[in-house]
């Protein structure tokens, strides 16, 4: 059992932009002129783009890109997400683009930067998607192995791993009709309406810009876990953060890692912000027992203010302790440390246990002093990489009763 409540933020990625789906925000108090302002950051008439600009127009990923991250934000404004609100909740993640939003959420970015960002990168992306001729491909069902080792073998990026069953393939055409032609045992090909192979080789030059514009935007360490889609880490460190977003661009979205942490850190609610519907399609299937809410109008304001406050309240004493995720260094065989149990204090530099590996074994240390809130795996237990091990309370009170 988990050691309490933990409430999830998600942001959608590219395709779940529908038209006008900016009208019904732009109602709520000084919506219009916060869309005005950042029409005027990025040199895009956001606000008739999001209101009477039709589907064709706002599938262009230099549109969508920006749209979706504006809608995301405007409804994390309404629940007191952004700025020196003093709202919490435990972990924040956005499937590609969703990261720009979720990086605003928890700080690392400005919202008029993650706007300006989002314009940026969407443009980028456009433009390498118009220099070479690629697309993608929806891979649906089969084993995950035998789906990603036969989109490999036809020099494709398995560029989406969404969930079990749900895998996108990207690359040149004609491999994607031979993966078509071909599909692998158990699986069916479906190809997706897009503009070109995003998360592959293929959108460097998109990287290459959106490296020099993060590179003049001012970045702070996350206020909350915030969940990578490289790997499905949480980070909290917001350089580390903003690096791993832009290199994203090519590499491939591990949305699949991200829902294994969430499940793994115990997390017992889930709001998807606007445009809403996507990920919380995906946490139906893969965490099942799990709270969820899709904000896909205002009118889904209430009750996700109802499920923040329910989770406010369950902390301890009225007070969020600032959970970190510790991780693991290798792929192995995981062994905890003798001593060491849940609500046991810790110190930095600790070992916590080891992971074993082709005869080596690493040592799990402790980056800060807390408190051991939870193991999330046991001993003997065969771990990734990146996998996380244990939640740890890092608040001021457990640093220092760890001390």
């Amino acid at each position: 059992m988990h050691g309490r409540p933990v409430l999830a933020v998600l942001a959608p990625g590219q395709g779940s932009q529908t038209p006008g789906m900016l009208a019904p925000w732009l109602e709520r108090p000084g919506a219009r002129e916060t869309v005005e302002r950042w029409s005027a950051l990025t040199g895009l008439d956001l606000i008739r783009l999001g209101t009477t600009a039709d589907a064709e127009e706002i599938k262009d990923t230099a549109i969508t890109q920006p749209l979706i991250v504006v809608a995301g934000l405007l409804a994390a404004g309404e629940l007191g997400l952004l700025g020196d609100s003093g709202r919490e909740f435990f972990v924040a993640a956005g499937h590609s683009i969703g990261e720009v939003t979720a990086a605003a959420i928890a700080g690392v970015l400005s919202p008029d930067d993650a706007v300006v960002l989002a314009a940026r990168r969407g443009a980028a992306m456009a433009e390498a998607c118009n220099a070479v001729p690629t697309s993608m491909s929806a891979v649906l069902g089969g084993d995950a192995d035998t789906v990603v080792a036969a989109i490999e073998a036809l020099g494709l990026t398995a560029a989406n791993r969404n969930a079990a069953g749900q895998i996108v393939a990207a690359g040149a055409i004609d491999a994607l009709a031979a993966l078509a032609a071909d599909p692998p045992a158990g699986a069916r090909v479906r190809p997706l309406a897009v503009a070109g192979a995003f998360h592959t080789s293929y959108m460097a030059p998109a990287q290459s810009v959106l490296a020099e514009v993060a590179a003049t935007m001012p970045v702070q360490d996350a206020s909350h876990a915030l969940l990578s889609n490289f790997d499905g880490r949480a980070i909290t460190d917001g350089g580390e953060f903003v690096a791993r977003l832009v290199a994203q661009v090519t590499t491939s979205v591990r949305w699949d890692l991200c829902q294994q942490t969430l499940r793994d850190i115990g997390v017992d609610t889930v709001i998807e912000l606007a445009p809403a519907g996507t990920l919380v399609g995906l946490a139906k299937r893969e965490m099942p027992g799990v709270t969820l809410l899709a904000i896909k109008s205002p009118a889904d304001i209430e009750a996700a203010r109802s499920l923040l406050s329910k989770a406010t309240a369950s902390a301890q004493g009225g007070h969020t302790p600032d959970l970190q995720i510790i991780v693991s260094p290798a792929k192995g065989v995981f062994t905890r440390a003798d001593g060491i149990d849940e609500g046991s204090p810790i110190i930095g530099g600790a070992v916590l246990g080891t992971v074993r590996t082709n005869g080596q074994s690493h040592d799990l240390l402790a980056p800060f002093s807390g408190v051991l809130d939870e193991w999330v795996r046991h001993d003997g237990d065969i771990v990734g990489a990146g996998l996380p091990l244990a939640r740890v309370s890092t608040d001021a009170v457990a640093a220092e009763s760890a001390s």
